[in-house]
């Protein structure tokens, strides 16, 4: 569910090492809000990831 309905930003997967270098997995899931968008004149509910509403790909319904 975390992915953004623009960019297709989604989930990124990586590994956490403790302090004593303990290996685990670990997963980074993307900054997504539900937002009511206009799209092409008809308002939608979307998932948009918060960099896609800064920088204006996105107008707000």
């Amino acid at each position: 569910m975390a992915k953004c309905a623009i960019c297709e930003k989604g989930v990124h997967f990586g590994i956490a090492v403790s302090h004593s270098h303990r290996r685990s997995n670990k997963i980074w899931k993307s900054n997504v809000k539900s937002v009511r968008v206009n799209n092409n004149g008809t308002v939608q509910k979307m998932y948009v990831c918060t960099s896609c509403l800064k920088s204006g790909l996105v107008e707000r319904a």
